[in-house]
């Protein structure tokens, strides 16, 4: 996993509790080995190459960098992502009816939504004009959303900064060189985000700036507002996956399949801390209000 237990420790159960419907009880009919690389590639690529040289049955993981560093280890042992962002773009397979290979699983359809997630963050923010972007810089999955992001705002003629980011460490000067210079944040999910979701909630609510998510899991932890697939949901789907596949499926066999449930979460404390008022008819559509 690119993530962290911290973080995704409640979604790895998700696929667990389906894997357990399905006949695969741990530690009964099927041993699960944990890793998890709290965001830093490198440690993705040693635990890739540690599972290859295991030789186990299957890898299951989240995000295009523990995806990548698995394909990159083995050709031979099947891997299941159970989230990535685009993986046609990024190379990961050939095709979502088609992935080939040994690779499949779970497309997280960001890039297709960033319009959807403008159009609900203006609902919120009506006269927004600036628009700040977090999002990991050496991650390609996040900047195909970034470019995405950028290409919407400068249709509108509104302005969009993206700070470079790499590491958690560039977290913090990121966000004091947006302070005064963009109205609002649009954080694209990615592991870096996601594990560092308490820090950047806290530091956007201490520049007063209002964000956009792709993931209920970041307003959990205090921003304002998300809008994307129900990451519970992809995971216990990505365990029908690994059922097929142990039972003699090829995984290049299995359809890369893609979101149907879409979650819409705002956090009205937040928007309490920030002096906002969301609209009536945004809150209506909500399918999460933390109040």
């Amino acid at each position: 996993m690119s993530r962290a237990p911290s973080s995704h420790s409640q979604l790895v159960a998700a696929l667990v509790q389906r894997l357990g419907e399905l006949g695969w009880v741990e530690g009964r009919t099927v041993t699960i080995e944990y890793r998890w690389a709290e965001g830093r590639v490198e440690r993705a690529a040693e635990i890739a190459a540690e599972f290859a040289r295991l030789k186990v049955d299957l890898i299951a993981t989240s995000g295009i960098p523990s995806t990548r560093a698995a394909k990159q280890a083995t050709s031979a042992i099947p891997i299941v992502f159970a989230v990535v962002s685009d993986p046609v773009g990024t190379g990961l397979v050939a095709s979502l009816a088609r992935p080939g290979g040994n690779l499949t699983g779970l497309s997280l359809q960001y890039t297709d939504l960033a319009g959807k997630r403008l159009e609900l963050f203006g609902e919120a923010l009506p006269g927004l004009r600036r628009l700040g972007i977090l999002a990991t810089a050496d991650n390609p999955g996040p900047m195909i959303e970034v470019a995405e992001v950028q290409a919407l705002m400068r249709a509108l003629r509104l302005e969009v900064l993206a700070p470079d980011i790499r590491r958690s460490q560039d977290l913090a000067p990121a966000l004091e060189s947006l302070k005064g210079r963009v109205e609002a944040l649009y954080v694209v999910t990615d592991p870096l985000m996601n594990s560092s979701r308490t820090e950047i909630s806290a530091l956007a609510l201490a520049a007063r700036l209002p964000s956009m998510h792709g993931a209920r899991e970041l307003v959990d932890a205090g921003g304002l507002m998300s809008y994307g697939p129900s990451l519970p949901d992809l995971y216990r789907r990505a365990a029908d996956y690994v059922d097929k596949i142990l039972r003699g499926t090829p995984a290049g066999d299995l359809p890369v399949e893609q979101p149907t449930k879409f979650e819409l979460v705002v956090n009205l404390r937040t928007a309490r801390a920030l002096g906002l008022t969301i609209p009536p008819t945004l809150l209506a559509r909500a399918d999460g209000v933390i109040e």
